[in-house]
């Protein structure tokens, strides 16, 4: 293949003009045509289609938009076979021809892409410009790992010396498995399956049980962009499913992006080393957070209050990277609660279909129900400052209405805990290094954010923070392939970087090649041992 071109960031779709808006209802009126669709488990050339995993509109929980199988474990351990032997052959391909096969799959789902938003706006409850954004980073990964594999396959240079050459390069490990969440169905499994695909693995992979489909559509493109099936093979399942897929000796690496109670399972389930296992498994794992932003006496809060209601509340709080605490130094806090109060009365709760809708439902029953236990308990520890309901009075849709807390009691489980939901708590502090010292505070390292005017803040919080990603002065979400390599630290994962030059890393192994260069001495000495029985007997 010819040389790529510099990789450029997908442009999303500016939802202000109307030729956009129309696109994309195009795409979701050929979506709700071919509804159910079927998402298949997909082993080699084997494809089995199911309905014992049923993925639904959350916003409507009575429209059906996938069905898929469930995996048994003999189909868990067919995957793992299927993947050993296209290990081989995918291994064999050369850096360059693996790229251009992660090109032409940006170019289909380039193609399909008010599809896809379409799909993440029915299976995940994506608002539009959520599940537009989400479509254009898996079209970066999938760029943007095709370019780190072809640098990554010169090798690095090392220290020489007369006489001996010296090379460091790179090797596949093997089979990867891949386990998805359903928050950001299409750019998180495709950070994982072009990182392990571009660098010569063979992938088991299974996406998110509530977005069977998304997944599908991922493979579907890979596949049809020449990556060979037996390279690429897809289960659908639960829990129990990636479980049985981490644990098989033969899986070399594990990818998960989910819940911090998963997250921990899958790195102690990986450090186990069973019968028949050849080598030690590597986890990459990304998991939850604690996310705070910093906002200090002279933080311009024209700014700040529009980037903390959209990091706290777009899609109802459901990344992993949402803010859900803010820090406030108290010479700007009754400013402050009173503007995020505002700005939270203002959203336009409703279906994620609709383009005036700012925060759409969360997924499930479950993830309702929670939300809804931990508002309870935290009205009880402090104060409900904005309140913000459905625009329209519902009865379907798993809807939670985004609310804002203040006056929090300390030891209010809502501070410390992962709610996964549209809870933002405005807590006073006394300086920067109050705030610094309760973020400290908290087991996790994911994101954080911070507002102020003076360089000295940013230094300190700099200096002072856990967090694998920092914000400063700007939106405080939806990290971007190449501009910010995203990836937590502590106990929220690893600490792997996706989008960034050193993730491909967590995918191969180092080799090292030290070839002598000097020509072979003569043949003298009492230790030569090139001499033959005769000649040494003779001396």
């Amino acid at each position: 293949m010819s040389e790529l071109p510099p990789f450029r960031n997908e442009p999303v779709l500016d939802l202000a003009r109307s030729a956009h808006r129309d696109e994309l209802r195009e795409g979701l009126a050929w979506l709700d045509a071919r509804l159910p669709l079927a998402a298949p488990i997909w082993i080699g050339e084997r494809r089995r289609d199911g309905q014992r995993v049923v993925s639904t509109d959350p916003a409507d929980p009575a429209r059906v938009i996938g069905m898929a199988p469930l995996a048994t474990a003999s189909e868990v351990g067919a995957a793992v076979e299927a993947a050993e032997r296209g290990y081989r052959a995918w291994a064999a391909v050369p850096a360059r021809e693996r790229a251009a096969v992660l090109v032409r799959a940006a170019a289909w789902l380039r193609e399909r892409r008010t599809t896809l938003a379409a799909l993440g706006v029915r299976e995940a409850g994506q608002t539009w410009a959520e599940a537009d954004a989400d479509a254009c980073r898996a079209i970066d990964f999938l760029e943007f790992s095709a370019r780190g594999a072809v640098a990554l396959s010169r090798g690095r240079a090392l220290f020489q010396t007369p006489g001996e050459r010296n090379g460091l390069h790179y090797a596949p490990r093997g089979v990867v498995a891949a386990i998805s969440p359903w928050s950001a169905p299409l750019a998180v499994p495709a950070g994982m399956l072009a990182a392990a695909l571009a660098t010569g693995n063979a992938v088991v992979f299974k996406p998110a049980h509530r977005t069977p489909l998304c997944g599908f559509v991922l493979v579907e493109a890979l596949r049809d962009a020449g990556v060979p099936p037996e390279a690429l093979n897809l289960l659908q399942g639960d829990g129990e499913t990636g479980a049985a897929l981490v644990r098989d000796p033969r899986v070399a690496t594990v990818a998960f992006t989910g819940s911090s109670r998963a997250g921990l399972d899958v790195l102690a389930a990986a450090a186990e080393v069973t019968d028949g296992q050849r080598r030690v498994k590597r986890a990459v794992v990304d998991m939850g957070g604690k996310n705070c932003v910093i906002v200090d006496a002279d933080a311009d809060l024209d700014a700040a209050v529009p980037e903390i209601v959209r990091a706290a509340f777009d899609h109802a709080g459901q990344r992993c990277s949402a803010i859900s605490r803010v820090l406030v130094h108290e010479a700007a806090a009754d400013e402050l609660v009173a503007r995020v109060a505002a700005a939270v009365d203002a959203l336009v709760v409703g279906p994620a279909e609709d383009f005036a809708t700012d925060v759409g439902p969360v997924i499930d029953r479950a993830a309702q129900a929670r939300v809804a236990r931990y508002a309870q308990q935290a009205a009880t520890a402090g104060t409900v400052v904005a309140r913000r309901l459905p625009a329209e009075p519902t009865e379907r849709g798993w809807y939670c209405p985004p609310i804002v807390l203040a006056d929090l009691d300390p030891r209010a489980a809502v501070l410390r805990d992962e709610v996964f939901g549209p809870l933002l708590s405005i807590e006073r502090v006394r300086s920067i290094g109050d705030a610094c010292d309760r973020v400290d505070a908290l087991p996790y390292g994911l994101t954080g954010g911070l507002f102020c005017r003076g360089q000295d803040a940013v230094e300190h919080v700099v200096a002072r923070t856990p967090v694998g990603n920092l914000y400063v002065n700007g939106p405080l979400a939806g990290a971007v392939v190449g501009r910010q390599p995203f990836g937590g630290n502590r106990l929220s994962g690893t600490g792997a970087k996706a989008g960034g030059p050193d993730y491909l890393l967590h995918f191969v192994e180092p080799l090292v090649v030290t070839e002598g260069t000097m020509p072979a001495p003569p043949r003298t000495g009492r230790f030569d041992t090139r001499r033959t029985p005769e000649e040494s007997a003779s001396r």
